[in-house]
């Protein structure tokens, strides 16, 4: 059983496969290359035919005893476009972005990383109860939310701040949203970093690891049944792929072949677990054929290649009705939250490394720079004025009011039920009777 690393040399878009060689593995069901159909054909049956008639799977008799190894491919190659200091490797696989969109994926990037710096210090200063950072992930965000439709539905974890970052969420809804004042969708019911917006597409996020991912194919199935010509996409770490949620939802996009892309951040730690200890294969691309699903391994700190992979699997899960699973390989600088010290199971000198080496924000001005789109003065001048935007948006969340405390019972029932309705009286009591020991000033009246 080989991989299909010939696929470069075969797919080419005169075949009508634009980008496909991007698509490096197989498919259940065939020998060789993925079909470029996903039904299966039925087996014609004859008992006279000294072949497997098995319904279970497509395979041959074989007469040796031998099993599988776990690693059948000698490690899945990492598909990319640029090496380390921004040069294009291969001209035919350059995406030959427009200047404008290039900057707004390095200006959403540095946008971002700003961000997190000022709501990670407002949380160690205890102005906001929790934060999650996205250094050195910012690529998979950006490069995957460029490469989408604006109506395709995000289903993200947490830390895909980026994607709602690229369609223009608002600088003031972010904050609100971590401050969780009377601004914010949410009304303040959810942990700070738990985005959501209807307008832009971007399902709100949950607590909970992987339950995001049978939704997302739930979702997908719905938007195929409607020939919607839209396509899902579904965040998620290395390590909510041990969940059961990722394997009933990878069975179950395969055989109710959805449109859907599973897009997996790899970045080496699962809170404290490292890859070492959170499984033993070869990661979680080599899972995809497993479940039949079409799947590939990317730099993800190369915008271009998590671009090309993202847009490629787009086009194809439209068009085929069939998921993609993408894994992009990064590494995540930041500490898991601001409730871990990621000092206690790393070293400096291994965050350093991809701090100031391999860093997805470095390589794209590297490339900038190459092309004479960006100089040091325009990059002084961006990070003044996105510093400057960003304290503007957090002033003003600090001064507005938290949402009124009866919201904490809305928007549950079309119509509140009456054990619902006894809480909120005695709320109201309680805070009637003891309101001086609560600092009811901060909350909208």
């Amino acid at each position: 059983m080989a991989v299909a690393i010939a696929a470069a040399r075969v797919w080419r878009p005169n075949r009508g496969l634009s980008q496909a060689a991007l698509l490096l593995l197989w498919r259940p069901g065939a020998r060789g290359l993925a079909r470029s159909h996903p039904h299966r054909q039925q087996q014609q049956f004859s008992s006279l035919d000294d072949k497997p008639q098995f319904p279970g799977a497509s395979a041959e008799f074989i007469d040796k005893l031998e099993f599988i190894q776990p690693n059948v491919i000698s490690g899945i190659p990492i598909y990319r476009v640029m090496d380390r200091q921004g040069q294009i490797i291969n001209p035919s696989e350059d995406p030959h972005l427009p200047k404008e969109k290039v900057l707004k994926l390095y200006k959403s990037m540095t946008l971002l990383n700003t961000m997190d710096r000022i709501l990670y210090e407002s949380q160690r200063q205890g102005r906001i109860s929790f934060y999650m950072t996205n250094y050195g992930e910012e690529g998979t965000h950006v490069g995957s939310a460029a490469a989408l439709d604006n109506t395709d539905l995000v289903f993200g974890q947490y830390r895909e701040a980026g994607v709602l970052m690229y369609r223009d969420y608002p600088l003031e809804l972010f904050m609100a949203q971590c401050y969780g004042n009377i601004s914010d969708l949410g009304k303040g019911r959810q942990m700070p970093v738990h985005y959501g917006c209807k307008e832009r597409h971007f399902v709100t996020i949950s607590s909970p690891l992987a339950t995001q991912i049978p939704q997302a194919v739930g979702a997908a199935y719905a938007a195929k049944r409607a020939n919607a010509n839209r396509v899902v996409i579904c965040y998620f770490g290395e390590g909510a792929a041990s969940e059961g949620d990722a394997h009933a939802g990878f069975n179950f996009a395969a055989t109710l072949e959805c449109p859907i892309i599973f897009f997996c951040r790899n970045n080496g730690y699962a809170i404290s677990t490292p890859t070492s200890e959170q499984y033993r294969g070869d990661g979680i691309a080599a899972r995809g054929p497993g479940y039949g699903i079409m799947s590939i391994r990317v730099d993800g700190n190369d915008v271009f290649a998590v671009y090309n992979a993202t847009k490629e699997a787009r086009r194809r899960a439209v068009a085929e009705n069939q998921p993609f699973l993408i894994e992009a390989m990064t590494y995540r600088i930041g500490h898991h939250s601001t409730s871990d010290d990621s000092s206690a199971y790393r070293s400096v000198d291994e965050v350093n490394y991809w701090d100031k080496q391999d860093h997805p924000i470095s390589r794209l001005r590297h490339y900038l720079l190459s092309q004479g789109w960006w100089d040091e003065e325009q990059e002084k001048a961006w990070r003044k004025q996105s510093r400057k935007k960003v304290m503007e948006a957090f002033e003003q969340a600090e001064r507005k009011p938290k949402p009124n405390p009866n919201l904490l019972f809305s928007d549950v029932y079309q119509e509140m039920p009456a054990q619902l309705r006894k809480q909120q009286e005695s709320l109201a009591r309680h805070l009637q009777t003891y309101g001086e020991h609560y600092p009811l000033e901060h909350f909208d009246k």
